[in-house]
């Protein structure tokens, strides 16, 4: 099973790809290794990550080596298994305490909270995906496994719609099609002309929705947050379920507080 749940993985880490003098390569493969882990795969073998990169068995186990006695991995005496240590934490932590976006959006993010008693976050596009980077939980339960860090196809959420649709359509386009758009539910929008549709709904309107296209019985909405040059830096959301408001509440109770709160960060 392992083998075949990773191997696209493996059969992408053999193609030849361009070559950049700049690059190191030995730094380059250290990363690839500590990629192998997370999405159920917590605990792995030599064998195994040396399978799941592409690499051989010595250099697997000459990075894993470095890794451990640099502190990002750790291995169990009696499985003989790595795993991730919580030194990998440190990079996340400085990348959100260093990145002034985020900073900038925390006072608002926290007042919109307060204001509507929902879950709120804040996204940033990365290639075709969206990344949680700041979250405000409430105190009712969502139907979703969602953390600081979690990756979404942007085509299928409301922040990832919100910032695609301040984009030039061929970007936002290209964007969506990078990501092989499919029906994740039955709920789901993923043919481009709907899409394409959807983004320029969004535009004019100044806000994006999502209803149980992810996330059976969950709900969402999304303001883009622009620089002073109309470029989309990120979205704020609110994320509601479905089975406390119907479709129109939620657009008419959160659309005017989720754009007036994107906005401020605009502003700052």
């Amino acid at each position: 099973m392992l083998k075949t749940a990773q191997s696209n993985d493996a059969s992408a880490s053999k193609r030849p790809r361009v070559s950049d003098p700049l690059v190191v390569a030995s730094v380059e493969k250290a990363f690839k290794v500590l990629s192998v882990f997370g999405k159920g795969q917590d605990k792995l073998t030599l064998s195994q990550i040396a399978e799941i990169s592409g690499f051989d068995l010595s250099s697997a186990q000459r990075f894993t080596h470095t890794l451990v006695k640099l502190g990002y991995l750790q291995k169990e005496q009696e499985t003989r298994r790595f795993s991730l240590t919580l030194k990998n934490l440190d990079l996340a932590s400085n990348f959100l305490s260093g990145h002034r976006l985020i900073n900038l959006a925390m006072p608002y993010l926290m007042h919109l909270s307060k204001e509507t008693e929902e879950t709120v976050n804040l996204t940033l596009l990365d290639g075709e995906e969206i990344v949680f980077v700041s979250r405000f939980l409430s105190r009712h339960m969502l139907n979703t496994d969602v953390v600081i860090g979690t990756r979404m196809p942007a085509y299928c959420t409301a922040p990832g719609i919100a910032i695609l649709s301040r984009l030039d359509e061929k970007v936002a386009e290209a964007c969506m099609m990078a990501s092989r758009p499919r029906a994740i539910t039955e709920h789901t929008t993923w043919r481009l002309p709907d899409l394409m549709e959807k983004i320029r709904i969004s535009k004019k309107q100044g806000f994006a929705t999502q209803f149980e296209e992810f996330y059976h019985g969950d709900a969402s909405i999304a303001a883009p947050v622009m620089d002073s040059k109309g470029y989309p830096l990120a979205a704020v959301n609110v994320a509601v379920s479905l089975s406390r408001y119907n479709r129109d509440d939620i657009v008419s109770r959160f659309a005017p507080l989720v754009v007036a709160a994107a906005h401020a960060i605009s502003k700052a």
